[in-house]
């Protein structure tokens, strides 16, 4: 437990910041080999590394495969994936932007036209990290946007998970190709064989497909490289330490590097959570990765007041944000910067995980403060439309020619005065 005095606490998040700067010489060294030599080769260089780090060449999946592993899977698991595929679905729909024209104050009609991706590859880990949800919130947002076709591209481990390839099949992605790793990047990156170019790469993955997507990045968009998952806690004496706890634990279990940390004004509940935390730990399965998460990177900072509390939380920018006071909607107007804010007891993180409609994909490691969740609008592009006639440019050429002559470019002048000589 920290008592926050201006320094102590400013040590601790510095040092959990650090965290996710850190990059691995080794691994970019390897990608870039990878990259360049997909970039080159192509299919035979994908053939290749696949061969090497999952020891089978890259295939696609049929329609019969996904089908298969819908059957397979357990009614309760397929109306769940549903149920939640339903509500990203409304939820994404809701915020769909519109093409939309008007009558410029000028007289020519001006706007944009809105319009989905063409093509986006969707990265699923594999293994121990297969996530169906992940399928999901993915996908399901491009679908809406209406981008013409969604690839997803998975390792071919010994035995796909039929989870995840059930949620494919419920998202309606188009194609599903199994090679992981930094090759299934570059592969989307630059076009491989039967692996299609693609115009955005989203998905999670390890340190090599991070390093790989930040390398495509300019070739391609992708939706962010994240970082290690984390959640901050802001909390009164009102909240439950058993539920925040929980919440605390539920995000420590992704992985070493995650983050739990605890905002509040009550020295008293945070000395009840620490001692639920010890208490729950006892009974969960990875047990190991949480100790290991909180004792690096968790941690209690006891504010003066909740105002401070609030402070340092839009200062963190945290992936997610949870606000369990008396009144936490009271606290929202000041909160400036999350990936998602939760807003009471009962609107746990991993609510938001799975079923409520808005999307997990979320900037990490600070990147709130300028960057957003994923969303409908993550594949979409605009173009700006000008219609002008005659009659509208004519009291308007004058200007643009000054503008032009300002600086210099003589022959946009020209542009104009060629009309109306």
């Amino acid at each position: 437990m920290i008592k926050a005095d201006g320094s102590a606490e400013r040590r601790q998040l510095d040092a959990m910041r650090a965290r996710a700067a850190e990059k691995n010489a080794g691994i970019e060294q390897a990608v870039q080999a990878v990259m360049e030599a997909v970039r080159t080769e192509g299919l035979p260089a994908v053939e290749r590394y696949s061969r090497q780090f999952d020891c089978k060449a890259p295939y696609e999946l049929s329609r019969e495969r996904l089908d298969q592993a819908y059957a397979a899977c357990p009614a309760e698991l397929i109306a769940a994936l549903e149920h939640a595929a339903r509500n990203i679905r409304d939820y994404n729909e809701r915020l769909l932007s519109k093409s939309m024209e008007w009558l410029s104050p000028d007289g020519g009609r001006v706007g944009r036209v809105v319009r989905g991706l063409s093509r986006v590859g969707v990265y699923v880990p594999g293994g121990t990290a297969a996530y169906p949800s992940s399928v999901l919130m993915n996908a399901v947002p491009a679908k809406v946007a209406g981008v013409e076709e969604i690839v997803m591209v998975t390792p071919p481990t010994e035995n796909l998970s039929d989870g995840v390839l059930a949620a494919a099949k419920i998202a309606g992605v188009d194609r599903v190709i199994a090679v992981g790793g930094a090759q299934a990047v570059a592969a989307l990156t630059y076009g491989a064989g039967f692996i299609p170019k693609v115009d955005k790469l989203v998905g999670p993955g390890n340190a090599y497909v991070a390093a790989a997507k930040r390398m495509a990045y300019g070739q391609l968009d992708i939706d962010m490289v994240a970082g290690p998952s984390e959640v901050l806690v802001v909390a009164d004496e009102t909240a439950s330490p058993k539920y925040i706890a929980a919440d605390l634990l539920s995000q420590a279990e992704h992985d070493r590097l995650a983050s739990a940390v605890l905002l509040t004004d009550s020295e008293a509940l945070a000395q009840a959570v620490d001692r639920e935390i010890a208490r729950q730990t006892g009974y969960l399965s990875r047990s190991e990765i949480m100790e290991a998460s909180l004792r690096d990177f968790g941690c209690a900072i006891v504010c003066r007041n909740l105002t401070e509390c609030v402070e340092i939380a839009n200062e963190i920018a945290p992936e997610h944000l949870e606000i369990v006071t008396k009144a936490p909607r009271e606290l929202l107007p000041a909160v400036k910067n999350a990936g998602a804010v939760f807003l009471g007891a009962y609107t746990p993180e991993p609510l938001g995980d799975y079923l409520a409609g808005p999307d997990h994909v979320l900037p990490t490691s600070g990147t709130a403060r300028f960057f957003s969740p994923l969303s409908v609008d993550s594949f979409l592009k605009t173009m700006s439309v000008l219609e002008f006639d005659r009659g509208a440019l004519e009291p308007l050429s004058r200007k643009i020619m000054t503008l032009a002559e300002a600086e210099k470019l003589t022959a946009h002048a020209n542009s104009i005065q060629v009309r109306f000589e």
